[in-house]
């Protein structure tokens, strides 16, 4: 369904003119600099531009999402009717407009910005401004709620509006007063529990018992806020840990800390069985909880893991907070594989192959030893056929293919008898797996060239590995038999 601000301009040339200038909304500049899209993989489109380059776009259906030239990107309105009111009820020339002013001050700013604009280049601003106004059938609110409206607008940017350059992938940048803070996001449903558990909410203490992501939200919230008389409560969750031993082993220790801290004989059972025996006596766990939390487990919040709280919003069902917080990370990761591998893992983990393979590339690149760069290798494959590019996938296949010496110099004395070990499976499974995809997509070409390079392989690797591949790869080859 067209927009009827967008139809308007559209169909009467005087509203568009004036819009375009001076208040810089002109629908005949839709075409941004460069490609982009969401991370979220919703809607977008380009509206209007502006004379700097910058772009409007109508982002996920309905709200308006302004891009500059130089890699900013903002929401400013929840509609095209709002956006315009913002243009032109308080258009960027308006460069001293704060929270803190009242209506009256911020009317008077607005003039004194106006006087300006009438005498350097825009005389009939007066006389647009209420053509547009009456045109659109714009409201007349008060300038101090429109502010308010694009500020809040601002700061929902993020997670659903974020913007990639489609090319690299990165994102648009976006001033860090707007940025969404991960961590106070997925720690509010722990804080909130935890807060009526203290009040003595039966029945949240119920809820958080009996779910393990409310346990984990619960238990984050407790060891960076901690109080006299919650040890009754961490005991609790504790139990709860204790008793579901599939669950992670992260919180169940978390648990233990908490309670070790208080240092109670009665809890010294509970403990033992909580860390297998590690420690017999009450003084043992008050030292076994203090080296955990210097190690691990500490009290300063803003020295955790930034993964905890990606990890946890995953958890939570919160992909896109998830999503948005990893890809800042990748932007704002340089060459340290360590870092590049848990991103590219936890990227993949919430399905988002084309940014774990980004990482993973970047990864790759950093591997010094032949099988560093073959285990690498085969990962980026799988990350890339994920993301739907066999070619770049086939490419990766060839790395680790040339990382342990088939069809090329011998292999590097650390990669000898990877063929017999778990590394030689990897690599023949996703020759296979890619001869398999690229069949199915018809590209004939690539499924056969693969699968020859799969026969080699499944020959060079151990008879067991074959074996179990065994399955995997006769499908391949009637896959390509059939092309």
């Amino acid at each position: 369904m067209t927009d009827r601000f967008l139809e308007l301009l559209r169909t009467r040339p005087e509203l568009a003119d004036a819009a375009a200038f001076p208040f810089n909304f002109d629908v005949s500049r839709a075409d941004h600099v460069e490609d982009v899209h969401l991370a979220s993989g919703a809607q977008l489109e380009p509206i209007a531009g502006d004379d700097t380059g910058g772009t409007f776009f109508l982002s996920g259906g309905t709200a308006v999402l302004y891009a500059s030239s130089e890699g900013d990107a903002v929401l400013i309105a929840d509609s095209v009717g709002e956006a315009l009111e913002m243009q032109i009820r308080l258009p960027e020339w308006c460069e001293n407009l704060t929270a803190e002013l009242d209506e009256e001050a911020m009317r008077a700013a607005v003039r004194a910005s106006d006087n300006e604009a009438r005498e350097e280049y825009a005389p009939e601003l007066d006389a647009q401004r209420a053509a547009l106004i009456t045109g659109l059938g714009l409201p007349e609110r008060p300038l101090t709620e429109l502010f308010a409206m694009t500020e809040s607008a601002a700061g929902r940017t993020e997670p659903d509006h974020l913007l990639l350059n489609s090319a690299e992938l990165c994102a648009y940048r976006l001033d860090e007063s707007y940025r969404m803070c991960l961590r106070d996001v997925v720690l509010g449903p722990g804080r909130e529990e935890l807060e009526r558990m203290r009040a003595g909410d039966l029945g949240a203490r119920e809820e958080v018992a009996a779910d393990p992501v409310l346990r984990a939200g619960a238990l984050r919230a407790a060891q960076f806020d901690r109080r006299d008389g919650d040890l009754p409560l961490l005991r609790l969750l504790l139990v709860a840990e204790c008793a579901v031993r599939t669950e992670r082993f992260e919180e169940r220790q978390l648990a233990a800390v908490l309670v070790a801290a208080y240092g109670q004989d009665e809890d010294v059972a509970l403990l033992r069985s909580a860390t297998s025996g590690l420690f017999t006596d009450r003084v043992g766990a008050v030292e076994w909880a203090g080296a955990e939390e210097a190690r691990r487990h500490g009290r300063d919040i803003g020295a955790e893991s930034e993964f905890t709280w990606v990890e946890l919003a995953h958890r939570q069902g919160r992909v896109e907070h998830a999503r948005v917080a990893l890809i800042r990370m990748l932007d704002d990761t340089g060459p340290d594989a360590g870092r590049l591998r848990k991103l590219s893992r936890a990227l993949e983990s919430i399905g988002d192959h084309a940014q774990a393979a980004r990482a993973q590339f970047n990864l790759l690149s950093l591997q010094d030893s032949a099988r560093d760069r073959a285990s690498e290798a085969y990962v980026l494959a799988r990350l890339e056929r994920g993301k739907g590019d066999l070619a770049a996938a086939g490419r990766a296949l060839e790395r680790a293919r040339t990382a342990v010496g088939l069809g090329g110099p011998a292999p590097d004395e650390d990669v000898a008898g990877w063929h017999r070990r778990g590394l030689g499976r990897l690599i023949t499974e996703q020759h296979l797996e890619l001869t398999l995809a690229a069949a199915a997509t018809g590209d004939a070409a690539l499924a056969r060239t693969t699968m020859a390079h799969g026969k080699v392989l499944l020959k060079t690797i151990g008879k067991e590995s074959a074996k179990a591949l065994s399955p995997l790869s006769t499908r391949a080859k009637w896959a390509v038999a059939g092309l």
